[in-house]
């Protein structure tokens, strides 16, 4: 394996993505696949890398995010954003919305990271060019990013892939035990929250108190007891008033928006 600089994004986009972030084994896939080339990205502000994967005749490519890679922050506890990202796709898992894509602990050429498959989406789609398009599912990630605290969600972090579907990505400053909630997603700002999703978060919420389940177990895995106990509150929170936050100050908005 060899990591690049320069980044050949023809080459991806027309590449082969055999296995769909959708598809029942595309976790397995990122699993298992071997780790080829990468090429450094060039929009990122920690080191990120998209790279080959390879498994049983199948390939697609994954974004590698190695915890070596991370700049330090003032606000995030140093070696865990890769950490945030895995614990991302264990929530999404568990609520069984398929907002983020395949994410998994992997040892890559940098070290210990999170791998995630990369989706391809076409140029210039972001969640204001899909606000109208996927209303449902923007509310879906909108309560998302409330769980999580999603401390980044900006406009660019919201894909779509070739079969239409909505997903969400970059999902490294997330868990904080404060609240940190940053989005462009206002739009369902104070409206009640629809009851099959709610259905939902209650359901997690209850899974959450049970001390033995393996999905709790897993998000256990990536943060530590203090953030554990912040994802429970917020959980709490919403079943117990089952409305979206509003935005209180400039700073409740990320720049740029994209």
């Amino acid at each position: 394996m060899a990591l690049h600089q320069a980044y050949p994004a023809e080459q991806i986009a027309e590449g082969r993505h055999d296995v769909g972030p959708a598809d029942v084994d595309a976790e397995e896939f990122v699993r298992e696949a071997a780790v080829g080339d990468g090429w450094l990205h060039p929009r990122s502000s920690n080191y990120t890398f998209v790279v080959e994967l390879t498994c049983d005749g199948r390939n697609g490519y994954g974004v590698y995010k190695p915890e070596r890679g991370e700049s330090p922050l003032r606000d995030f506890p140093s070696g865990t954003l890769y950490r945030r990202e895995c614990a991302m796709y264990e929530l999404a898992r568990i609520l069984d919305w398929g907002l983020v894509p395949p994410t998994v602990p992997r040892e890559g050429e940098v070290g210990i990271g999170s791998l995630q498959l990369f989706v391809p989406s076409a140029d210039g789609v972001n969640f204001f060019t899909m606000r109208d398009l996927h209303r449902k599912e923007m509310f879906r990630m909108a309560v998302l990013d409330v769980i999580a605290n999603n401390a980044d969600r900006k406009g660019g972090h919201c894909l779509e892939d070739k079969e239409g579907h909505l997903w969400g990505v970059d999902h490294g400053l997330t868990f904080h035990t404060k609240s940190k909630l940053r989005t462009v997603i206002w739009d369902f700002a104070g409206l009640p929250i629809p009851d099959n999703l709610m259905a939902d978060v209650s359901k997690v919420w209850n899974l959450m108190c049970s001390h033995d389940l393996i999905e709790a177990s897993r998000l256990g895995e990536f943060l530590s007891e203090h953030e554990m106990g912040a994802l429970r509150v917020r959980l709490q929170g919403l079943v117990e008033s089952p409305s979206m936050p509003e935005p209180h100050s400039q700073r409740d908005v990320p720049w740029p928006w994209i």
